[in-house]
């Protein structure tokens, strides 16, 4: 059966690896040219669950070989102290399965673990589509007709696919009052493996090293009423972050300095994606596409991976019934997603601090986590809502439908 995937992100390879390993012959579109796949993107988390799945794809080393390597963080604010976090102790307390990665290098090391037995078209995504209840017939921006048997939007919270068997985007955006700014610059600061934030009311400022390229990537998060702007164009989001942080001072003006050369800028809202059901006949979605928790602060990565390798395992299961395989797949992550949806606003909240008192306090909280004994840690963290929404589904063993392994081609 033939199966085009639109997006080749994160959700999107990993759903055609494994329906590769079923029998499937995926395709991936993407939209992104070849050259500029995987180029930028904020810091991500592979938590358990996650960090399983891409173990048993065989790329769990190549994850942890680009991790970010950050070790230690310091917290400043505009007159106090400050104060010291020991990250890799941290990170230990969270879970002896958990990776910290750039979405970029995420993205290249599962093309790379994909790209032989996959098809994928770069530089091109969908225009049109027609399920006629036995196949789904596709036109693509290039022209291109095709046909595919089943149809999944993996394209992220501004999903292509979503929009034309959905309708707009707008009725199914629910804003969180938070919005995310990440770019690469010069390391002028000799950071390495250190990051620095600074917080303010209603602001972050996060400053990383990137081993990989010697550079640091500069993370603005901040709290704004809904603001007004195209998601496709660079230029005037850029001009809004430049708006919004003009009298910031810190370190902010050096950064902002580079904000018109950088070519992996990314902005966008804090919003989840709020669908009753994420499938109409042979045409689905996963990850972002259909329940983004929101970026940055609902655990969606390890949720994309976790629902994929769910979708492609009820997919193999239901066999010529798709839909029903679908409707079984929605039914196993939908308590995941709602309780990663729950958490979201509690984080932003706790990140971005919304008064003095948070100000004061997520510093010291920071401060002190990692000082606690590894089990303690690790007991506080299972207790948040996301580490529970990200352990409450134990993942379903699909070994038996394994098919013999074919190759397909790379476009």
């Amino acid at each position: 059966m033939k199966v085009l995937i639109s997006g080749a992100s994160v959700a999107g390879p990993v759903l055609a690896h494994w329906l590769h390993r079923y029998g499937f012959e995926p395709t991936l579109v993407e939209r992104t040219p070849a050259g500029r796949h995987g180029l930028g993107g904020h810091a991500v988390d592979l938590f358990s669950s996650a960090a399983d799945i891409t173990r048993r794809m065989g790329c769990w080393d190549a994850i942890e070989a680009a991790r970010t390597q950050l070790d230690a963080m310091t917290i400043e604010r505009f007159g106090r102290r400050p104060v010291e976090v020991d990250l890799s102790r941290m990170y230990a307390g969270i879970s002896s399965r958990h990776v910290e990665i750039l979405r970029g290098e995420l993205t290249r090391t599962l093309y790379g673990a994909t790209r032989d037995t996959a098809e994928y078209v770069f530089g091109d995504s969908i225009a049109s589509l027609h399920d006629d209840g036995a196949g789904v017939d596709v036109v693509f921006d290039s022209g291109t007709e095709r046909r595919f048997d089943l149809v999944i939007g993996a394209d992220g919270m501004h999903s292509t696919v979503r929009r034309l068997v959905f309708g707009p985007e707008q009725p199914l955006h629910r804003p969180l009052g938070g919005y995310l700014a990440v770019f690469s610059m010069p390391d002028v600061f000799g950071l390495g493996n250190h990051t620095l934030s600074h917080f303010s009311v209603g602001k972050l400022v996060g400053i990383y090293g990137v081993h990989q390229t010697g550079q640091v990537r500069a993370g603005f998060l901040f709290r704004a009423p809904d603001l007004q702007y195209d998601y496709r164009d660079k230029d005037q989001q850029k001009a809004l972050l430049a708006k919004e942080f003009r009298d910031y001072s810190w370190k902010v003006p050096q950064l902002l300095e580079h904000l018109e050369q950088a070519e992996d800028f990314y902005f966008d809202s804090i919003a989840q994606i709020t669908l009753d059901t994420w499938h109409r006949g042979r045409i689905g979605l996963v990850g972002d596409a259909g329940y983004c928790p929101g970026p940055a602060v609902g655990g969606g990565t390890s949720l994309a991976v976790m629902a994929a390798y769910i979708l492609a395992g009820e997919l193999a299961a239901a066999r010529s019934d798709l839909p029903s395989g679908l409707r079984n797949y929605e039914r196993i992550i939908r308590p995941v997603v709602e309780q990663s949806r729950r958490f979201a606003p509690k984080v932003m909240r706790t990140i971005i601090p919304a008064g003095p008192l948070a100000l004061r306090l997520m510093p010291a909280a920071a401060a002190v986590l990692p000082k606690l004994p590894t089990a303690v840690q690790r007991f506080i963290w299972s207790q948040n809502a996301v580490g529970k929404a990200l352990s409450s589904v134990p993942l379903p063993d699909y070994s038996d439908l394994v098919q013999p392994q074919s190759g397909q081609s790379v476009t």
